[in-house]
Protein backbone atom coordinates (compact mmCIF):
# COMPACT_ATOMS: atom_id res chain seq x y z
CA UNK A 1 0.00 0.00 0.00
CA UNK A 2 2.18 2.83 -1.34
CA UNK A 3 0.61 5.77 0.44
CA UNK A 4 2.44 9.07 0.39
CA UNK A 5 2.80 12.11 2.61
CA UNK A 6 4.13 15.26 0.95
CA UNK A 7 6.34 17.64 2.94
CA UNK A 8 5.46 21.22 1.98
CA UNK A 9 6.34 24.69 3.21
CA UNK A 10 7.97 27.95 2.25
CA UNK A 11 11.67 27.88 1.26
CA UNK A 12 14.20 27.58 4.12
CA UNK A 13 11.83 26.31 6.79
CA UNK A 14 13.65 22.97 7.28
CA UNK A 15 11.76 20.65 4.91
CA UNK A 16 14.81 18.99 3.38
CA UNK A 17 16.61 18.75 6.73
CA UNK A 18 13.55 16.97 8.10
CA UNK A 19 13.31 14.73 5.05
CA UNK A 20 16.97 13.75 5.44
CA UNK A 21 16.22 12.68 9.00
CA UNK A 22 13.24 10.63 7.86
CA UNK A 23 14.88 8.84 4.98
CA UNK A 24 18.19 7.49 3.85
CA UNK A 25 17.68 9.49 0.65
CA UNK A 26 19.64 12.74 0.95
CA UNK A 27 17.97 15.86 -0.37
CA UNK A 28 20.18 18.87 -1.01
CA UNK A 29 19.88 21.23 1.94
CA UNK A 30 21.02 24.77 1.19
CA UNK A 31 20.29 28.29 2.36
CA UNK A 32 18.45 29.48 -0.73
CA UNK A 33 15.01 28.85 -2.30
CA UNK A 34 14.28 26.01 -4.74
CA UNK A 35 17.31 23.89 -3.89
CA UNK A 36 15.12 20.80 -4.23
CA UNK A 37 14.39 20.71 -7.95
CA UNK A 38 12.86 17.24 -8.19
CA UNK A 39 10.66 15.73 -5.49
CA UNK A 40 12.69 13.38 -3.31
CA UNK A 41 10.91 10.23 -2.27
CA UNK A 42 11.91 8.16 0.73
CA UNK A 43 10.34 4.98 2.07
CA UNK A 44 10.34 5.11 5.87
CA UNK A 45 9.70 2.41 8.44
CA UNK A 46 6.88 2.96 10.93
CA UNK A 47 8.25 2.47 14.47
CA UNK A 48 6.23 -0.20 16.26
CA UNK A 49 7.25 -1.85 19.53
CA UNK A 50 4.72 -4.62 18.88
CA UNK A 51 6.66 -5.77 15.82
CA UNK A 52 9.87 -5.85 17.87
CA UNK A 53 8.18 -8.01 20.52
CA UNK A 54 6.77 -10.43 17.93
CA UNK A 55 10.20 -10.79 16.35
CA UNK A 56 11.74 -11.59 19.75
CA UNK A 57 9.07 -14.24 20.35
CA UNK A 58 9.06 -15.87 16.89
CA UNK A 59 12.72 -15.51 15.90
CA UNK A 60 11.65 -15.47 12.23
CA UNK A 61 13.88 -15.82 9.19
CA UNK A 62 12.63 -12.48 7.84
CA UNK A 63 10.97 -9.32 9.16
CA UNK A 64 8.92 -6.83 7.14
CA UNK A 65 7.82 -3.61 8.91
CA UNK A 66 5.07 -1.21 7.83
CA UNK A 67 6.22 1.71 5.69
CA UNK A 68 5.05 5.11 4.47
CA UNK A 69 6.46 7.08 1.54
CA UNK A 70 7.55 10.66 2.22
CA UNK A 71 7.89 13.13 -0.66
CA UNK A 72 9.99 16.26 -0.17
CA UNK A 73 8.54 18.99 -2.39
CA UNK A 74 10.43 22.21 -3.14
CA UNK A 75 9.44 25.38 -1.29
CA UNK A 76 6.30 27.14 -2.44
CA UNK A 77 6.05 30.94 -2.56
CA UNK A 78 3.30 33.52 -2.81
CA UNK A 79 1.84 33.31 -6.32
CA UNK A 80 2.62 29.60 -6.73
CA UNK A 81 -0.92 28.93 -7.98
CA UNK A 82 -0.16 31.29 -10.88
CA UNK A 83 3.21 29.72 -11.60
CA UNK A 84 5.45 31.92 -9.42
CA UNK A 85 8.72 30.30 -8.38
CA UNK A 86 8.35 26.71 -9.49
CA UNK A 87 4.75 26.65 -8.36
CA UNK A 88 2.83 24.70 -10.99
CA UNK A 89 5.32 21.83 -11.01
CA UNK A 90 5.27 21.43 -7.26
CA UNK A 91 1.54 21.89 -6.86
CA UNK A 92 1.21 18.94 -9.25
CA UNK A 93 3.54 16.92 -7.01
CA UNK A 94 1.36 17.71 -3.98
CA UNK A 95 -1.72 16.56 -5.87
CA UNK A 96 -0.25 13.07 -6.15
CA UNK A 97 0.18 12.63 -2.38
CA UNK A 98 -2.39 11.32 0.10
CA UNK A 99 -1.66 13.70 2.97
CA UNK A 100 0.36 16.84 3.67
CA UNK A 101 3.05 17.49 6.28
CA UNK A 102 3.16 21.29 6.39
CA UNK A 103 6.49 22.42 7.88
CA UNK A 104 6.48 25.84 9.56
CA UNK A 105 9.55 27.74 10.68
CA UNK A 106 9.20 28.40 14.40
CA UNK A 107 12.76 29.48 15.23
CA UNK A 108 14.91 32.60 14.92
CA UNK A 109 18.29 32.42 13.15
CA UNK A 110 19.90 35.42 11.47
CA UNK A 111 22.07 33.08 9.41
CA UNK A 112 19.09 31.49 7.66
CA UNK A 113 17.25 33.81 5.30
CA UNK A 114 13.45 33.90 5.43
CA UNK A 115 11.90 34.37 2.01
CA UNK A 116 9.50 37.01 3.39
CA UNK A 117 12.07 38.75 5.60
CA UNK A 118 10.72 37.79 9.05
CA UNK A 119 9.64 34.75 11.06
CA UNK A 120 5.84 34.44 11.27
CA UNK A 121 4.62 30.83 11.01
CA UNK A 122 0.91 31.76 11.02
CA UNK A 123 1.45 34.10 8.05
CA UNK A 124 3.53 31.42 6.31
CA UNK A 125 0.78 28.84 6.88
CA UNK A 126 -1.83 31.17 5.42
CA UNK A 127 0.30 31.95 2.34
CA UNK A 128 0.55 28.30 1.35
CA UNK A 129 -3.06 27.51 2.22
CA UNK A 130 -4.19 30.48 0.12
CA UNK A 131 -2.20 29.23 -2.86
CA UNK A 132 -3.67 25.73 -2.51
CA UNK A 133 -7.18 27.16 -2.26
CA UNK A 134 -6.65 29.28 -5.39
CA UNK A 135 -5.46 26.23 -7.31
CA UNK A 136 -8.47 24.21 -6.14
CA UNK A 137 -10.82 27.03 -7.14
CA UNK A 138 -9.33 26.89 -10.61
CA UNK A 139 -10.06 23.16 -10.76
CA UNK A 140 -13.59 23.46 -9.34
CA UNK A 141 -14.60 26.39 -11.56
CA UNK A 142 -13.49 24.44 -14.61
CA UNK A 143 -15.54 21.39 -13.59
CA UNK A 144 -18.60 23.48 -12.70
CA UNK A 145 -18.71 25.01 -16.18
CA UNK A 146 -18.90 21.54 -17.74
CA UNK A 147 -21.15 19.89 -15.15
CA UNK A 148 -23.74 22.67 -14.96
CA UNK A 149 -24.44 22.41 -18.67
CA UNK A 150 -25.04 18.65 -18.37
CA UNK A 151 -27.23 19.08 -15.29
CA UNK A 152 -29.41 21.76 -16.89
CA UNK A 153 -29.85 20.43 -20.42
CA UNK A 154 -29.94 16.66 -20.03
CA UNK A 155 -31.70 16.24 -16.71
CA UNK A 156 -28.79 14.01 -15.74
CA UNK A 157 -29.18 12.99 -12.07
CA UNK A 158 -25.49 12.16 -11.73
CA UNK A 159 -24.52 15.52 -13.18
CA UNK A 160 -26.90 17.25 -10.77
CA UNK A 161 -25.29 15.43 -7.83
CA UNK A 162 -21.83 16.35 -9.07
CA UNK A 163 -22.81 19.97 -9.55
CA UNK A 164 -24.14 20.15 -6.00
CA UNK A 165 -20.87 18.71 -4.65
CA UNK A 166 -18.86 21.21 -6.67
CA UNK A 167 -21.10 24.08 -5.58
CA UNK A 168 -20.63 23.27 -1.89
CA UNK A 169 -16.86 22.96 -2.29
CA UNK A 170 -16.68 26.24 -4.20
CA UNK A 171 -18.67 27.97 -1.47
CA UNK A 172 -16.15 26.77 1.12
CA UNK A 173 -13.13 27.73 -1.00
CA UNK A 174 -14.57 31.19 -1.70
CA UNK A 175 -14.85 31.63 2.07
CA UNK A 176 -11.17 30.72 2.48
CA UNK A 177 -11.93 27.25 3.88
CA UNK A 178 -10.31 24.03 2.61
CA UNK A 179 -12.27 21.44 0.64
CA UNK A 180 -11.88 18.95 3.50
CA UNK A 181 -14.12 21.19 5.66
CA UNK A 182 -17.13 20.14 3.53
CA UNK A 183 -18.75 16.90 4.74
CA UNK A 184 -20.77 14.83 2.28
CA UNK A 185 -23.28 12.25 3.45
CA UNK A 186 -23.84 9.83 0.57
CA UNK A 187 -21.21 7.40 -0.76
CA UNK A 188 -21.65 8.75 -4.30
CA UNK A 189 -20.96 12.32 -3.15
CA UNK A 190 -17.95 11.22 -1.14
CA UNK A 191 -16.57 9.20 -4.07
CA UNK A 192 -16.94 12.09 -6.53
CA UNK A 193 -15.35 14.55 -4.09
CA UNK A 194 -12.35 12.21 -3.68
CA UNK A 195 -11.98 11.83 -7.43
CA UNK A 196 -11.51 15.59 -7.80
CA UNK A 197 -8.07 15.16 -6.14
CA UNK A 198 -8.24 18.64 -4.65
CA UNK A 199 -5.16 19.90 -2.83
CA UNK A 200 -7.10 21.17 0.19
CA UNK A 201 -9.07 17.93 0.58
CA UNK A 202 -5.98 16.17 1.94
CA UNK A 203 -5.48 15.79 5.70
CA UNK A 204 -2.79 18.09 7.12
CA UNK A 205 -0.29 17.76 9.97
CA UNK A 206 1.44 21.02 10.88
CA UNK A 207 5.06 20.36 11.80
CA UNK A 208 6.51 23.22 13.84
CA UNK A 209 10.27 23.25 13.30
CA UNK A 210 11.83 24.75 16.44
CA UNK A 211 15.31 25.36 17.85
CA UNK A 212 17.05 22.93 20.22
CA UNK A 213 15.92 24.76 23.35
CA UNK A 214 12.26 24.50 22.33
CA UNK A 215 12.29 20.83 21.28
CA UNK A 216 10.56 19.59 24.43
CA UNK A 217 8.38 22.57 25.36
CA UNK A 218 7.64 24.48 22.16
CA UNK A 219 7.69 28.29 22.08
CA UNK A 220 5.57 31.37 21.37
CA UNK A 221 5.62 30.67 17.63
CA UNK A 222 4.20 27.18 18.25
CA UNK A 223 1.54 28.61 20.56
CA UNK A 224 0.46 31.00 17.80
CA UNK A 225 0.15 28.17 15.27
CA UNK A 226 -1.78 26.02 17.75
CA UNK A 227 -4.24 28.86 18.34
CA UNK A 228 -4.65 29.43 14.59
CA UNK A 229 -5.79 25.83 13.96
CA UNK A 230 -8.22 25.61 16.88
CA UNK A 231 -11.58 24.28 15.74
CA UNK A 232 -10.14 22.52 12.68
CA UNK A 233 -9.52 18.81 12.23
CA UNK A 234 -5.80 19.37 11.74
CA UNK A 235 -3.13 18.45 14.27
CA UNK A 236 0.28 19.80 15.26
CA UNK A 237 3.66 18.29 16.08
CA UNK A 238 6.77 20.01 17.43
CA UNK A 239 10.11 18.89 15.96
CA UNK A 240 13.62 20.34 16.08
CA UNK A 241 14.85 19.27 12.63
CA UNK A 242 18.46 20.29 13.21
CA UNK A 243 18.54 18.37 16.48
CA UNK A 244 17.00 15.35 14.74
CA UNK A 245 19.76 15.44 12.12
CA UNK A 246 22.35 15.32 14.92
CA UNK A 247 20.54 12.37 16.54
CA UNK A 248 20.49 10.54 13.20
CA UNK A 249 24.28 10.76 13.00
CA UNK A 250 24.81 8.94 16.32
CA UNK A 251 25.85 5.32 15.87
CA UNK A 252 24.05 3.48 18.68
CA UNK A 253 20.60 3.43 20.21
CA UNK A 254 22.15 4.09 23.64
CA UNK A 255 23.83 7.28 22.38
CA UNK A 256 20.60 8.50 20.85
CA UNK A 257 18.66 7.76 24.05
CA UNK A 258 21.20 9.68 26.12
CA UNK A 259 21.03 12.64 23.73
CA UNK A 260 17.22 12.67 23.94
CA UNK A 261 17.30 12.55 27.74
CA UNK A 262 19.62 15.56 27.80
CA UNK A 263 17.10 17.68 25.88
CA UNK A 264 14.08 16.39 27.81
CA UNK A 265 12.55 14.03 25.23
CA UNK A 266 11.54 10.39 25.64
CA UNK A 267 11.67 9.61 21.92
CA UNK A 268 12.84 11.35 18.78
CA UNK A 269 10.65 13.75 16.88
CA UNK A 270 11.21 11.65 13.77
CA UNK A 271 9.59 8.60 15.39
CA UNK A 272 6.66 10.71 16.54
CA UNK A 273 6.33 12.26 13.10
CA UNK A 274 6.32 8.92 11.29
CA UNK A 275 3.59 7.58 13.56
CA UNK A 276 1.63 10.81 13.19
CA UNK A 277 1.89 10.56 9.39
CA UNK A 278 0.67 6.96 9.54
CA UNK A 279 -2.28 8.00 11.70
CA UNK A 280 -2.96 11.04 9.49
CA UNK A 281 -3.61 8.67 6.60
CA UNK A 282 -6.06 6.77 8.86
CA UNK A 283 -3.89 3.66 8.68
CA UNK A 284 -3.61 0.78 11.11
CA UNK A 285 -1.55 -2.39 11.29
CA UNK A 286 -2.31 -6.08 11.52
CA UNK A 287 0.39 -8.76 11.76
CA UNK A 288 1.20 -12.18 10.43
CA UNK A 289 3.64 -14.02 12.68
CA UNK A 290 5.53 -17.30 12.50
CA UNK A 291 9.00 -18.84 12.21
CA UNK A 292 9.28 -17.96 8.52
CA UNK A 293 8.26 -14.31 8.73
CA UNK A 294 6.89 -11.64 11.01
CA UNK A 295 5.25 -8.91 8.97
CA UNK A 296 3.27 -5.73 9.59
CA UNK A 297 0.47 -5.19 7.07
CA UNK A 298 -0.99 -1.73 6.54
CA UNK A 299 -4.76 -1.31 6.17
CA UNK A 300 -7.30 1.47 6.27
CA UNK A 301 -9.11 1.85 9.58
CA UNK A 302 -12.53 0.17 9.44
CA UNK A 303 -11.61 -2.41 6.77
CA UNK A 304 -13.26 -5.81 6.92
CA UNK A 305 -11.42 -9.14 6.90
CA UNK A 306 -11.68 -9.98 3.17
CA UNK A 307 -10.30 -6.57 2.16
CA UNK A 308 -7.40 -6.97 4.59
CA UNK A 309 -6.76 -10.46 3.23
CA UNK A 310 -6.57 -8.96 -0.26
CA UNK A 311 -3.63 -6.79 0.85
CA UNK A 312 -1.55 -9.98 1.03
CA UNK A 313 -2.84 -11.29 -2.30
CA UNK A 314 -5.95 -10.67 -4.39
CA UNK A 315 -6.70 -14.42 -4.31
CA UNK A 316 -7.04 -14.20 -0.53
CA UNK A 317 -9.90 -11.72 -0.93
CA UNK A 318 -11.59 -13.48 -3.86
CA UNK A 319 -11.60 -16.86 -2.16
CA UNK A 320 -11.95 -15.69 1.44
CA UNK A 321 -13.44 -18.34 3.76
CA UNK A 322 -12.60 -17.13 7.26
CA UNK A 323 -9.98 -15.40 9.36
CA UNK A 324 -8.34 -16.79 12.46
CA UNK A 325 -7.69 -13.85 14.77
CA UNK A 326 -5.47 -13.50 17.82
CA UNK A 327 -5.37 -10.31 19.85
CA UNK A 328 -1.84 -8.99 20.27
CA UNK A 329 -2.08 -8.81 24.09
CA UNK A 330 -3.25 -12.43 24.26
CA UNK A 331 -0.43 -13.54 21.95
CA UNK A 332 2.18 -11.94 24.21
CA UNK A 333 0.57 -12.90 27.53
CA UNK A 334 0.03 -16.55 26.55
CA UNK A 335 3.43 -17.05 24.92
CA UNK A 336 2.43 -17.33 21.28
CA UNK A 337 -0.09 -19.07 19.05
CA UNK A 338 0.02 -22.45 20.78
CA UNK A 339 -0.72 -20.91 24.17
CA UNK A 340 -3.56 -18.87 22.67
CA UNK A 341 -5.14 -21.98 21.13
CA UNK A 342 -4.85 -23.92 24.38
CA UNK A 343 -6.50 -21.06 26.28
CA UNK A 344 -9.34 -20.90 23.76
CA UNK A 345 -8.53 -17.29 22.90
CA UNK A 346 -8.26 -17.73 19.13
CA UNK A 347 -11.41 -16.48 17.40
CA UNK A 348 -12.72 -17.46 13.98
CA UNK A 349 -14.25 -14.54 12.08
CA UNK A 350 -16.23 -14.21 8.86
CA UNK A 351 -16.58 -11.65 6.08
CA UNK A 352 -18.14 -8.96 8.27
CA UNK A 353 -15.35 -8.85 10.82
CA UNK A 354 -13.79 -5.39 11.11
CA UNK A 355 -10.06 -5.90 11.57
CA UNK A 356 -8.60 -4.16 14.62
CA UNK A 357 -5.22 -2.49 15.02
CA UNK A 358 -2.72 -5.06 16.31
CA UNK A 359 -4.67 -8.17 15.31
CA UNK A 360 -2.55 -11.19 14.42
CA UNK A 361 -4.27 -12.77 11.44
CA UNK A 362 -4.30 -16.07 9.58
CA UNK A 363 -6.58 -16.22 6.52
CA UNK A 364 -8.28 -19.32 5.10
CA UNK A 365 -9.20 -19.10 1.44
CA UNK A 366 -10.05 -21.21 -1.58
CA UNK A 367 -9.81 -20.23 -5.27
Amino acid sequence: MALQCGIVGLPNVGKSTLFNCLSNAKAQSANFPFCTIEPNVGVITVPDDRLTTLVEMCQPRSVVPATVEIVDIAGLVKGASKGEGLGNKFLANIRETDAILHVLRCFDDDNITHVDGSVDPVRDKEIIEYELILKDLETVDSRIAKTLKQAQTGGDKVAKMQYEVLRQIKEALDAGKPARSVVFETPDEQKFARELFLLTSKPVLYVCNVDDASAATGNAYVDAVRKSIEGTDSSLLVVAAQTESEIAELDTWEERKEFLNEIGLEESGVSRLIRAAYSLLDLQTYFTAGPDEVRAWTFMRGSKAPKCAGIIHTDFEKGFIRAEVIKYDDYVKLGGEQGVREAGKLSVEGKEYVVQDGDIMHFRFNV
